[in-house]
């Protein structure tokens, strides 16, 4: 395992993480919680030790899973987890986006339980769980220096969208220099991953990328294939049918990644974010401790070369030759407003010169 560095923050992440929202929850499809535990402990055997949960998911059940994990093992782990979701005075049905709560009463609450149930004093990384633009106030920018001034969080950063709005809220943290900026990224879905990319260059911004969704829903690892039932209650199962009959095409025009006996599609997924150096870490979603083996082992398989690298691109840009619908266009991503109206009205800063 290879580690890099959170922004400027001094947080050192696993280039593979553990996306926690299985942990506690049945997004995924459902697990024994012993199951979900030893998952844990084994990721952290494997040397991962970047683990992303956040308040919202399982209400809070997440986080306290992994402060049983932490009570034995806290010098080992790197913990993320975000707020902003107020699930304590509404119900949640199924899937459904909660209301947000963006006040710093609300927020300096909801970390304070975080930790409570995490048995830590402070966390590694703090994210606010996909803000709107306008609710990153001053007041509440305030609260984030006053968090890390107080030692309670070491870095910070937003988890983004990406149907709920990614654009103008990615800008304005990497022009405010978060430390890091959460989406969802891959090669089936490139629009947002390489428009942060481009941002943090231009910017010049130490703010470091975190792309989650790696394998697009099970595509990339080719978990979800055509004989697939997902369960009733499985995230995956919200994409449309479309969108997968159009993805396996996709997948099987990247065939070209895979090399017999050194790299499968699903590490090449993860090194292809890999080969960008603005990526901090990449968080998979483990089903099985094969999936830990597999998936942590990206350091040691052969990188993507510039030409690989490329050719991905290309493809992307092409629509992989199919005809069909296109799974993810930028435009369905974006917010109402786009950063430059939001400059011209005063809410984000100036673009630092080319």
């Amino acid at each position: 395992m290879d580690y890099r560095e959170l922004g400027d923050s001094g947080v050192e992440v696993s280039e593979i993480g553990f996306g926690a929202w299985v942990v506690g929850t049945d997004w995924w499809g459902d697990r024994d919680e012993s199951d979900a535990l030893a998952m844990v402990e084994y990721a952290l055997d494997a040397g991962i030790t970047y683990f992303d949960t956040g308040d919202v998911y399982g209400h809070g059940r997440s986080e306290e899973l992994l402060g049983e994990v932490l009570a034995e093992r806290g010098d080992e782990m790197t913990i993320a987890t975000k707020v902003g979701y107020d699930f304590y005075n509404n119900p949640q049905a199924g899937h459904g986006e909660l209301p947000k709560e963006y006040s710093v009463d609300y927020l300096r609450e909801a970390v304070d339980r975080s930790l409570d149930r995490l048995g830590v004093d402070h966390v590694d990384h703090l994210q606010l769980h996909n803000p709107n633009v306008a609710e990153l106030t001053d007041e509440v920018l305030e609260l984030l220096d006053e968090l890390r001034e107080e030692d309670i969080a070491d870095a910070i950063g937003v988890a983004l969208g990406p149907s709920i709005g990614w654009l103008a809220e990615g800008e304005f943290a990497i022009e405010r220099e978060f430390d890091a900026v959460q989406y969802v990224g891959n090669m089936l879905e490139q629009d947002v991953h390489r428009h942060f990319v481009e941002t943090v260059a231009r910017e010049d911004s130490p703010t470091s990328l975190v792309p989650r969704v790696p394998h697009s829903s099970g595509l990339l690892n080719e978990q979800v294939t055509p004989e697939t039932e997902l369960d009733a209650g499985d995230h995956r199962g919200f994409r449309p049918d479309e969108w997968y009959e159009t993805g396996w095409e996709k997948v099987d025009a990247l065939r070209f990644l895979e090399r017999d006996g050194e790299r499968t599609m699903g590490q090449a997924a993860l090194a292809w974010l890999l080969s960008y150096d603005e990526v901090a870490t990449v968080t998979p979603t483990f089903r099985s401790t094969a999936d830990i083996d597999e998936w942590a082992a990206t350091a040691t398989v052969p990188p993507l070369s510039d030409a690989e690298r490329e050719q991905v691109e290309q493809l992307y840009a092409e629509n992989f030759g199919v005809d069909r619908f296109d799974g993810m266009e930028a435009e369905d991503y974006r917010t109402s407003v786009d950063g430059d109206d939001l400059r011209k009205a005063g809410l984000l800063p100036e673009r630092a010169a080319d």
